[in-house]
């Protein structure tokens, strides 16, 4: 049993330090995404913790309330990416992973005229002189019309008109590339659908910051 104890005891020792690994890792990518460093530390301080909790259940039958399984070095690598890295840390095919990033804003409208007005004025501004720009009708097509006269990113969208609300990011390996052809134009779901095999990396939660948030900030 001293034998058994004293394996214990260094089964634990090893997941502590690969939880200080872990964590130093993690302090250094400072919120990197997909860093290495903290893949490898994570792969380790995982099998660490099963490698505890198996010599726990076999000396006492008792076991931790980690949930983990046993993760493959060289299969972790694969998934990262990095088999078939050379020397220099390449990988043989730089083409191996493909990301994708999505983001959803909402905003709230707070004169619908307001905005009509500011993407007409977008539109004119667009069309030559002797062509009638046309009205816009609606609160969609007067998005549309500010995402087209701007770059087409959100920041399109940052007018006074329209008030944002909360949003997301994520950012998700897939399997394969988006295949615009694939969708009919009337479709706005399956562009954004999880296909089998994908893997969500992580998500960001975005919370719109308001004069009036800096308001308060200053009378607490």
């Amino acid at each position: 049993m001293t034998d058994q104890n004293a394996e214990l005891d260094a089964a634990l020792e090893a997941v502590i330090e690969a939880a200080r690994a872990h964590l130093a890792a993690v302090k250094a990518a400072a919120g990197r995404i997909d860093d290495d460093d903290v893949w490898q530390a994570y792969v380790h301080l995982n099998n660490t913790s099963y490698a505890y909790d198996e010599k726990l259940l076999d000396a006492f039958g008792e076991v931790t309330p980690w949930d983990v399984e046993s993760i493959d070095p060289d299969e972790a690598d694969q998934r990262f990416g990095m088999a078939g890295a050379g020397a220099d840390g390449a990988a043989d095919d730089p083409y191996d992973q493909v990301i994708s990033v999505r983001q959803r804003r909402d905003y709230r409208v707070p004169s619908v005229a307001a905005l009509l007005k500011v993407a007409e004025t977008a539109r004119r501004g667009a069309v030559p002189e002797d062509e009638d720009a046309g009205p816009v009708e609606s609160v969609g097509e007067a998005v549309l019309e500010l995402l087209q006269a701007g770059d087409g990113s959100l920041a399109s969208l940052d007018v006074p008109e329209l008030e944002p609300l909360d949003g997301l990011l994520t950012v998700t390996e897939v399997t394969a590339p988006l295949d615009l052809e694939a969708f009919d134009d009337a479709d706005g779901a399956g562009p954004f659908a999880p296909a089998e095999g994908d893997q969500l990396v992580g998500r960001l939660d975005e919370h719109p910051f308001l004069p009036d948030d800096e308001d308060d900030h200053n009378h607490a």
